[in-house]
């Protein structure tokens, strides 16, 4: 049975303490990453912005940004500001311009919409904000802060793939990581190369199941909000979206989730060594796909 996933919600609410002072007034979904030019140029991105392109690239055109209390940051990127590109014109600032007014396209193109998340209650919390935009029909869920690099985008192809496929009521993606204990982790078994049935999922285990680490890119059907509803919140008074799909697990719901291949890329810009690790992932990748 065929699924069509149309809608997207984009989360960019957390405070982003461990990257302070930097974002006490920018999201960290703000910080740069490298990118690349048709001419070969090598420029900065926000991560935001290459998570929406991406997404963008594969043919959503329906989102919903849900983003903090008082960073209107993320929103004035997303308004289109001509009086700036004609100041870029007049300037003669040629590849600046076209990569501006190719980004303004795609908003164009777009509907987008924005939600408040009043207080960081957790990434439980900033989906369940969504539930309105999203109505009845299943949907992409995608942190602002956590993107895969992919070759045409082609990881976002196999989760979308597998849902429609395996009529699933969540997917998402993982990847094999050294130390698992700092990530939500997966037991599951493994039903075709790239594809593993979950059998159970924790959030930052002590002893974790497998090497297996959650990456904050998912698909749902819309039942994911009656369990979110259910679910408590934690010691921090953070309602983990972890919690909610353990439950959807443990009902006996499809759950399954699709690994990155090695030659593909996650950058993650949660504390300042993987934001390292991120800048120069992005720059080699960029770097690469120029010369190649």
């Amino acid at each position: 049975m065929s699924v069509m996933v149309r809608k997207v919600v984009i989360t960019a609410g957390g405070l982003g303490t461990r990257l302070l002072p930097a974002t006490k007034e920018t999201p960290k979904e703000m910080l740069p990453l490298f990118a690349f030019n048709a001419d070969g140029s090598i420029y900065l991105k926000p991560v935001v912005q290459v998570v929406f392109e991406s997404l963008y690239e594969v043919g959503f055109r329906d989102f919903c940004f849900v983003v903090g209390r008082s960073k209107r940051a993320v929103e004035d990127h997303f308004t289109p500001d001509y009086q700036f590109v004609h100041l870029l014109e007049e300037k003669g600032l040629k590849y600046q311009v076209e990569e501006l007014n190719r980004f303004y396209r795609m908003i164009v193109d777009s509907k987008i919409l924005f939600v408040n998340q009043p207080e960081p209650r957790g990434f439980g919390d900033a989906v369940l904000r969504a539930e309105s935009f999203v109505g009845s029909e299943p949907f992409l869920v995608h942190a602002g802060d956590d993107l895969i690099l992919s070759d045409n985008g082609d990881h976002l192809r196999r989760l979308l793939r597998t849902f429609s496929e395996n009529n699933a009521d969540i997917v998402f993606i993982v990847e094999e990581v050294r130390d698992p204990r700092q990530y939500g982790v997966v037991k599951a078994e493994f039903m075709e190369e790239g594809m593993l049935h979950v059998l159970d999922i924790v959030e930052k285990p002590r002893e974790p199941p497998s090497n297996l680490a959650v990456v904050a890119i998912y698909v749902f059907k819309p039942s994911i909000f009656d369990r979110l509803r259910e679910t408590k919140a934690d010691k921090k008074g953070e309602v983990q979206l972890t919690d909610a799909i353990k439950a959807a697990v443990d009902s006996g719901e499809r759950v399954f989730a699709v690994k990155l291949r090695k030659d593909e890329r996650r950058l993650d810009v949660g504390n300042p060594h993987r934001y390292w690790d991120a800048l120069r992932e992005s720059y080699e990748w960029a770097l690469n796909r120029v010369k190649g």
